[in-house]
């Protein structure tokens, strides 16, 4: 790939364009997943507490909590229903359908990612997302000597039904330290 060299003109056409927009310059190298640096303190002490309290409101866990299959941290994931269409599957490995949202398991040790993981899908569904990336990281548990968030959500997400499919993302996206996963829309759950 050759680089074309600058033309100092052209160049300060570009800035004086910009000048006069909404745009504004970024001073961070952070990927924006859609979400903010993650809940703030009082949603996650009131979920803990709604979580510890057995009433109507309190979000049923849908997903196990039991063993799962290790996988290797540079591991590729890949999951469809068996009639899904290829080419929808193809899309989806590409990264050629749009994220709608995202979700960022980094820091959460396992009881708050899967808390985190099953209100964020809740949200997807009340939202009708139709594709959300989840990023859940390739580190090793110190004990476990796997990634223990990747390893289960990938145990995770085919226990739930809206889940039509998921793989791993692109590397622009996190690679095999994330997911797309494309959910059914609203009048697929009939």
């Amino acid at each position: 790939m050759t680089r074309r060299s600058i033309d100092q003109e052209e160049l300060a056409r570009f800035r004086e364009a910009l000048r006069d927009s909404q745009i504004q310059r970024t001073h961070h190298d952070r990927a924006d997943t859609g979400k903010s640096s993650g809940p703030d303190q009082n949603t996650l002490r009131a979920r803990r507490e709604a979580a510890t309290q057995p009433d109507s409101t309190t979000l049923t866990s849908r997903t196990s909590d039991g063993r799962v299959e290790p996988v290797a941290p540079s591991q590729f994931l890949s999951f469809a229903l068996a009639d899904l269409p290829e080419r929808t599957l193809a899309r989806l490995r590409r990264g050629d359908i749009a994220w709608q949202a995202g979700l960022d398991l980094h820091g959460y040790d396992l009881d708050q990612a899967r808390l985190e993981f099953e209100h964020f899908m809740q949200d997807m569904r009340h939202e009708q997302a139709r594709c959300v990336l989840i990023v859940h990281g390739k580190a090793w548990s110190g004990v476990s000597r796997y990634p223990v968030i990747k390893s289960h959500l990938n145990a995770w997400l085919r226990e739930l039904p809206e889940v039509l499919a998921f793989c791993s993302a692109q590397d622009a996206d996190g690679g095999t330290g994330a997911v797309y996963v494309l959910l059914k829309r609203q009048r697929d759950h009939a």
